[in-house]
């Protein structure tokens, strides 16, 4: 079954499977802030998901998205770390400065640190699909 899905996948257009393996890491990273809530404060379980879902996101990129990258595997995880941890910061900005700052100021109180966590993954899905076309993953 996984076999069947894996070659499905393979046929799809890149910047498909690009959408589609974000969007799965993007989930995880979403996800994963939940229980890491109950540990620590907001703003680590943030940064915790990050790094949990740009782990995920590394594996199905270099494996479904660029399998064909020219570039060695050590240096596309350097990149990829880079352009992740530029976008990390990115999320973590924009979560905590919607949940602490705007969220409070202007009366938004439905699920605040869902809701400022998924606006900042977006905001960072942005900076990680240029980062990873024109570096991480780069026929050079």
């Amino acid at each position: 079954m996984i076999a069947v899905a894996s070659a499905r996948l393979a046929q799809l257009p890149q910047g498909i499977r690009f959408l589609l393996a974000g969007g799965f890491a993007a989930a995880v990273n979403w996800l994963v802030r939940f229980p890491l809530s109950w540990a620590m404060p907001y703003a680590l379980a943030v940064v915790a998901a990050g790094a949990i879902g740009m782990t995920v996101g590394f594996v199905i990129y270099r494996h479904y998205v660029f399998p064909g990258s020219g570039r060695a595997p050590a240096r596309q995880m350097r990149d990829f770390i880079a352009v992740n941890l530029g976008a990390m910061v990115v999320v973590a900005v924009v979560a905590v400065a919607l949940k602490a700052g705007v969220f409070p100021l202007i009366g938004f109180a439905m699920a605040p640190e869902a809701v400022a966590h998924a606006v900042g993954i977006a905001a960072g899905a942005v900076a990680n699909f240029v980062g990873h076309r024109s570096v991480t993953f780069s026929a050079v």
